[in-house]
C-alpha cells in the first residue's frame, strides 16, 4: 500500500504521510513484545511466590473482575466508538475534536467514580456468581472480596488511559500506548518483591502493584498527547451530540465485549468447581497464548482501525478489502508458526518460565496440558480482532455482537461437555472451537458487506504457510533429542526457537510466499527511516 496523507496528525507530522498498517503494526508489535516479556517476568515472580494455591486463585479472580468492567465501560468499547468518531472529527475540525476528547475524559471520570462505588458495595454478591466454587471456603471467598474491592479503582485509571490511547492512535502514534503495560508489569514485580513482607497476607502487595501500574499507564501517555496538541480544558457536557454518539456506538460494542468477557468469566466460574489450582492453570496457559496473539494479532488490529476508519469514511471499499486481506495474511504468516511452536514446545516453555519456588512439576504438567488446547484457537483469536475492526470502522458495532452471542452460547455448551473429561483443558478447547466459529461467521458476513474478501489469495497463503509450519514442526521434533536429551535449559529452548524460526522462514522463502517479501520490505523500510 502506498502511504496516504495524514489529515489528523498534530505537531510536526501534520499534513505528512501516515505510516502503513504494516509499519504501524511493527511498532505496536515491538512494544507489545517488550510488554509481554515483562509480563512473563511478572508471572514468573507471581508464580515463584504464590504458585497455584488459594491466594493466587483469589487474586486472579479479583483482578479479572475490574479488567472485565474496564473492557465493558471503556477500553474495548471506547476504542470501537471513539477512534472512528475522533478521526472523522479531526478531519473536519481540530478544535471540535479536542473539545470532544476533553468532554469524554471528564464525563468518563464522573461516571466511573460512581460505578466503582456501587461495585465496591456489591462485590460479595458479584463474587457469589463469578466464583461460585469459592463459597465453600469462607477464608478464600473473603480474601477474594477484599482484593476485588481494593482493585476496582484501577478501572478509573486504565479507562482514562484508554481515551489517551485512542487519541494517540488516531494521530498514528502507537508506541507509548503499546509500551504503557510495561509500567504495570514493572509495578507488580517491584511491589511483589519488595512490599510483600509489609502485609500479613503477602498477596496484598500485588494489589498495590496493580493500582500503581494503572496510574502510571495513564500518566505516561499525557505528555505525548500534549505534544500532539492536546490541552486539558474541563468540559462536562454529557448530553452533547458526540458523547451521545459514543454511547450509541458503545452499547452494541459493549455487549460484544461483554460476550467475550462473560466467556472468560464462565471459564473461571467452571474452573473454580474443578478444585484448587484449576483457575491458576487456566490463567497461566492463557498468558502464554496471549503472547503471540498480543504481539501479532492485537498489534495488527490496533494499527488497522484508524486506517480502515479513514478508508470507510472516504467510501474506499476496494482499499478496505486490500487492507483487511493483507493484514490477515500477514497475521497468518506470523500466528500459524507460533501455534505450531507453542504446541510442540509447551512443556519446556511452561517449566522454564513458571516452575520455580511454589510452582511444582505437577503445576507444570497441568498448565502445559491446558496450553495445548488454547493454541488450537490462536489464529481464530487473532482473526476475530481483525474482522471486528473492519465492522467497527464502518460504524457497525451490532453485527460482531450477534456473532459473539452465538459463539458464547456454543462456548458454554462445549464447556459443559468437555470440562469433566478434560478438566480445565476442556474449557480451553471449548474456547478455541467457539472462537473458530466466530471468526468464520465474521469473515463470511464481511465478504457479503464488501462484495469480496480476496478469498483465493488468502487460501493460497494459508496452504503455503501451513506447509512451512509443518516443516518447522518436523525440525523441532528432529532436534528435540540433541537439545533436550539432558533436560530442559534456557539455552536449549532459545536454540530450539532459533532453529525452528530459521527453518520456517527458509521453507516460506523456498515456496516464494508473498508475505515473506512483504515483511522483509516492511522491516527494511522501517529501519531505514522510511
Amino acid at each position: 500500500m502506498t502511504p496516504e496523507k495524514n489529515p489528523v496528525s498534530g505537531g510536526k507530522a501534520r499534513g505528512g504521510p501516515h505510516p502503513s498498517v504494516l509499519r504501524s503494526a511493527v511498532v505496536v508489535g515491538f512494544f507489545t513484545l517488550l510488554s509481554r516479556v515483562f509480563g512473563f517476568l511478572r508471572d514468573m515472580v507471581v508464580a515463584n511466590y504464590f504458585g497455584a494455591r488459594s491466594a493466587a486463585d483469589a487474586f486472579f479472580v479479583a483482578f479479572r473482575i475490574p479488567n472485565m468492567f474496564r473492557q465493558l465501560t471503556a477500553e474495548g468499547a471506547l476504542s470501537a466508538a471513539f477512534v472512528p468518531l475522533f478521526t472523522k472529527t479531526m478531519m473536519e475540525d481540530r478544535e471540535k475534536a479536542m473539545r470532544f476528547a476533553n468532554n469524554l475524559l471528564v464525563t468518563l471520570t464522573v461516571a466511573l467514580t460512581g460505578a466503582v462505588v456501587v461495585m465496591i458495595i456489591f462485590s460479595p454478591l458479584l463474587l457469589k456468581v463469578i466464583a461460585i466454587g469459592f463459597t465453600g471456603d469462607a477464608a478464600k471467598f473473603d480474601l477474594t472480596v477484599n482484593l476485588t474491592r481494593l482493585l476496582f479503582p484501577y478501572l478509573i485509571f486504565i479507562s482514562l488511559a484508554a481515551v489517551f490511547m485512542g487519541m494517540l492512535n488516531s494521530f498514528h502514534h502507537f508506541s507509548s500506548p503499546a509500551a504503557s503495560p510495561v509500567l504495570l508489569n514493572l509495578a507488580i514485580i517491584v511491589c511483589t518483591i519488595f512490599l510483600r513482607g509489609y502485609f500479613s497476607l503477602p498477596v496484598y502487595a500485588l494489589v498495590v502493584g496493580v493500582l500503581l501500574g494503572g496510574l502510571l499507564q495513564l500518566a505516561v501517555q499525557v505528555p505525548f498527547a500534549i505534544r500532539e496538541g492536546f490541552v486539558f480544558r474541563p468540559v462536562f457536557d454529557p448530553g452533547s451530540r458526540l458523547i451521545r454518539r459514543v454511547v450509541t456506538l458503545s452499547i452494541p460494542a459493549t455487549f460484544g465485549i461483554a460476550v467475550a468477557e462473560v466467556n472468560l468469566l464462565v471459564d473461571t466460574m467452571l474452573a473454580s468447581l474443578l478444585g484448587e489450582g484449576a483457575v491458576s492453570y487456566l490463567y497461566y496457559a492463557q498468558r502464554l497464548v496471549q503472547f503471540p496473539m498480543g504481539v501479532f494479532g492485537v498489534a495488527m488490529s490496533t494499527a488497522l482501525l484508524p486506517t480502515l476508519s479513514r478508508q470507510s469514511s472516504g467510501g474506499q471499499a476496494g482499499k478496505m478489502v486490500e487492507t483487511v486481506s493483507e493484514s490477515f495474511r500477514i497475521t497468518m504468516f506470523l500466528i500459524i508458526p507460533s501455534m505450531v511452536g507453542l504446541f510442540a514446545l509447551r512443556e519446556p516453555i511452561v517449566r522454564l518460565i513458571y516452575e520455580h519456588g511454589e510452582f511444582t512439576r505437577l503445576h507444570t504438567a497441568n498448565t502445559a496440558f491446558t496450553l495445548a488446547f488454547f493454541t488450537l484457537g490462536l489464529l481464530s483469536f487473532s482473526g476475530v480482532k481483525i474482522f471486528v475492526s473492519a465492522f467497527y470502522a464502518m460504524g457497525d458495532t451490532k453485527t460482531p455482537v450477534k456473532i459473539a452471542a452465538l459463539a458464547m452460547a456454543l462456548n458454554v455448551a462445549l464447556n459443559l461437555i468437555l470440562m469433566w473429561p478434560l478438566k480445565q483443558a476442556g474449557l480451553a478447547l471449548a474456547t478455541s472451537m467457539s472462537s473458530t466459529i466466530n471468526m468464520a461467521l465474521l469473515a463470511w458476513l464481511l465478504r457479503k458487506r464488501l462484495g469480496r474478501l480476496d478469498g483465493r489469495r488468502i487460501f493460497k497463503s494459508f496452504k503455503g504457510i501451513t506447509f512451512s509450519a509443518l516443516v518447522m514442526a518436523g525440525v523441532i521434533y528432529g532436534a528435540w533429542g540433541p537439545l533436550f536429551g539432558g533436560g530442559y535449559t534456557v539455552a536449549g529452548l532459545l536454540a530450539m526457537l532459533a532453529i525452528a524460526g530459521f527453518s520456517y522462514f527458509v521453507a516460506a522463502f523456498a515456496l516464494r510466499l508473498e508475505e515473506t517479501s512483504r515483511l522483509y520490505d516492511g522491516f527494511k523500510r522501517r529501519f531505514s527511516g522510511w
